[in-house]
């Protein structure tokens, strides 16, 4: 194991040895300014840029967290550059073709993110982005970053940091005060379109990500358990758990009305099955 990591950690030398540049991923957490840790707070201080991708008007508040968070841990000396990055819209919410639709999307992202990296982001400098949660999980920024990294000219090499945050996963499973894995079983984490035809009959533990239609309405109840929250780690979070046949209306009511009053909705949830 020791050489294995000397191995990795030498590799990553070389890497960033060669690079004129670097983009730190720094994950800010799910929602609570305190889920941030020590080294993403030293990352926020040593920025030169600050990539801020602005999404649609309804995303305006997590935008300006991240902006908050910033303040709270950074004197405004040196000057911090902010870029914006206006967000392509996101079409497969209502496209027949959902694969198409997040390749075209994420080739805009990749082509307007390029360009302003080259523009914004000058020899010897050090770039971010406050990545919601943590960069490995569930998000798109690391991936298309990677690519943008690829393809960097020679002479502008791209160093990339990842730096981890607190997922909207593990805080599910902290707010609600059980254990995401149960002994001898495993965990499985997917996105909602994935559970259509209803739980995988050979799993018993489903975090589900990315529920935009409210998938566990439409799966069959019987033995199973959800543990739902909603902006978690926020002052507006919403917890509700309990059988599943039981619960699914309830939170079917209280997500629409908490979407309704804020204009956009974070949430997440473990089906499990008892």
């Amino acid at each position: 194991m020791a050489g294995q990591t000397h191995a990795a950690e030498g590799e990553r030398g070389a890497t960033e040895g060669a690079a004129t540049r670097e983009l730190a991923l720094i994950g800010i957490g799910a929602g609570d300014p305190d889920w941030i840790t020590l080294e993403a707070v030293k990352a926020i201080r040593s920025l030169d840029v600050l990539f801020v991708v602005v999404k649609e008007e309804e995303y305006d508040e997590p935008v300006r967290f991240r902006r908050e968070l910033v303040a709270a841990h950074r004197t405004p000396e040196p000057p911090l550059r902010v870029v914006e990055l206006r967000d392509p819209p996101r079409p497969w919410q209502t496209t027949a073709d959902y694969p198409a639709a997040v390749a075209r999307w994420r080739a805009q992202r990749l082509a307007q993110w390029s360009d302003a990296v080259a523009s914004g982001l000058n020899d010897g400098e050090r770039g971010g982005f406050l990545v919601w949660g943590d960069p490995s999980l569930y998000e798109s920024t690391l991936a298309i970053v990677r690519e943008l990294v690829d393809a960097a000219p020679a002479g502008r090499r791209i160093g990339v940091r990842v730096i981890p945050g607190i997922s909207s996963v593990l805080a599910l499973a902290a707010r609600h005060r059980i254990p995401l894995n149960r002994q001898g079983r495993a965990v499985q984490i997917s996105p909602a379109r994935l559970l259509s035809d209803g739980m995988p009959p050979d799993a018993d533990d489903v975090v589900v990500m990315l529920d935009g239609r409210q998938t566990f309405a439409h799966i069959d109840p019987t033995g199973i358990d959800l543990y739902w929250g909603a902006y978690l780690g926020t002052p507006d979070e919403i917890l509700l758990a309990g059988p599943l046949g039981e619960i699914a209306d309830e939170v079917l009511r209280v997500r629409a009305e908490a979407a309704a009053r804020k204009g956009w909705m974070f949430d997440t949830y473990l089906l499990r099955r008892r």
